[in-house]
């Protein structure tokens, strides 16, 4: 058995089981491509949706289409828990709700949302925000990568990405593609989301199309902001083990001494003592960049944000192989502006792949990852987002294990999260 819609004189039918799969354009703003296709076995129906608002509303049923985020152009995943909101430029994750939140809080940077909350939209708009990846550059390329036109932090998040849709019972995913024409590589980011779980599954695959292996810098950018961003009422924890300031960089404004070597969470200050970086000060302005390694004895590592007052708690859970390096963006500007970045990534600092390499190893950890010829490179990373307890408090540990996500704060008290696919 299956199940129909009827749009005027078109009627859309379900069968029951299989794989629902629709392929849509990247500009959200047109007509997609009038194009839907169901595959149950061997057996293929195919047929064509007649007019926009036909597609519009299928596009509702399965995954939400919206015409645009604060004027980009945007797609949404949502279940029954959650709410995804991913922009087709860059594929970025940029807002993030629980569906019963009557705030709407999303813990995502946003600074246009932040300085503008019941105003007119800023013009132009500001630029980055959310989650966004950084490939393949993080930081700034070399003076002869500048030159032949390699943006900062790389090519990826200023490319417009094609999308398309595939819904299986219960499960929700959107598969974003984009080549990288100065990198000479190939993008496929697909974001999944399954019913009755507070996780979104991110899972993307890079192919090098050249014929010689290189150095790849790849940073998951993941940054925090106003008002889920608050000073005394949010907690970053981390496993990590040794880390360091970032070297001075013109412009640096930081309160930490830099290059200076600590161990997790206490950071240096150049004035002498050290301060806890899992807090957010009050009443200061001050830029500061350290990077750390992961827990070397984990298999995967994690990153939580707890916001005590409200109650509830973000976080990311990544295989270590992967990602062994965390550099802390500590943008604190003092007002809707400020960032803290959580930034995962196959390097320990944002800089060149030149300095990557020539650096070889932090800590007895390699700062570079090699991307062979003609070869694929996968990652994957999943993301939580949940109501806590009244009472929780600092986070000691995350595991990932049996279909589920425990996480345990330093009294002992656990938050259970479903989470049945693998990493």
């Amino acid at each position: 058995m299956g199940w129909g819609l009827s749009l005027g004189n078109v009627t859309v039918y379900y069968p029951a089981g299989g794989e629902f799969s629709t392929s849509l354009g990247a500009n959200c703003n047109g007509v997609p491509p009038p194009r839907m296709v169901y595959y149950s076995g061997v057996n293929r129906y195919r047929t064509f949706l007649l007019g926009s608002l036909a597609v519009v509303l299928l596009g509702t049923l399965v995954i939400a289409q919206t015409a645009d985020f604060d004027g980009r152009p945007a797609v949404i995943l949502r279940n029954d828990k959650i709410e995804l909101t991913i922009l087709t430029r860059g594929a970025t994750l940029a807002n993030l709700v629980l569906r019963d939140d009557t705030e709407k809080l999303s813990p995502y940077w946003n600074t246009d949302r932040a300085l503008r909350p019941n105003g007119p939209l800023p013009s132009p708009l500001a630029g980055s925000i959310g989650h966004f990846l950084c490939l393949d550059g993080f930081g700034a390329p070399s003076d002869e990568e500048a030159a032949a036109g390699i943006p900062f932090h790389g090519e990826a998040s200023k490319q417009e990405f094609n999308w398309s849709q595939l819904r299986r019972p219960g499960v929700y995913s959107a598969v974003l593609k984009a080549r990288l024409p100065l990198a000479q590589e190939d993008i496929t980011r697909t974001i999944t989301l399954a019913d009755g779980e507070n996780v979104v599954y991110v899972n993307t695959e890079v192919e090098n199309l050249l014929a010689i292996d290189h150095p790849i810098s790849w940073a998951e950018h993941a940054t925090t902001g106003p008002p889920f961003l608050s000073p005394g009422q949010t907690i970053i924890d981390v496993p990590a083990t040794q880390c360091r300031v970032r070297p001075q960089k013109a412009g640096s404004t930081g309160k930490l001494a830099y290059g200076k070597d600590f161990v997790w969470p206490m950071g240096p200050l150049s004035k002498g003592g050290s301060v806890d970086l899992t807090t957010v000060p009050a009443n200061e302005t001050s830029l500061d960049l350290a990077s750390c390694i992961i827990d070397p004895a984990r298999t995967y590592g994690y990153i939580t944000a707890l916001r005590t007052d409200k109650h509830m708690i973000f976080g990311y859970v990544f295989r270590r192989e992967e990602f062994p390096w965390l550099m802390s963006w500590m943008n604190y500007s003092g007002d809707a502006r400020a960032a803290r970045g959580f930034e995962f990534s196959t390097q320990p600092f944002d800089i060149s792949h030149r300095e990557t390499v020539d650096a070889h190893e932090m800590f007895g950890t390699p700062t570079y990852k090699w991307l062979p010829a003609k070869a694929k490179l996968h990652a994957s990373f999943l993301l939580f987002y949940s109501k806590a307890p009244e009472g929780f408090e600092r986070v000691a540990d995350v595991k990932l294990e049996g279909g589920q996500i425990r996480i345990r704060d330093k009294s002992g008290r656990v938050i259970t999260l479903k989470a049945s696919r693998p990493l």
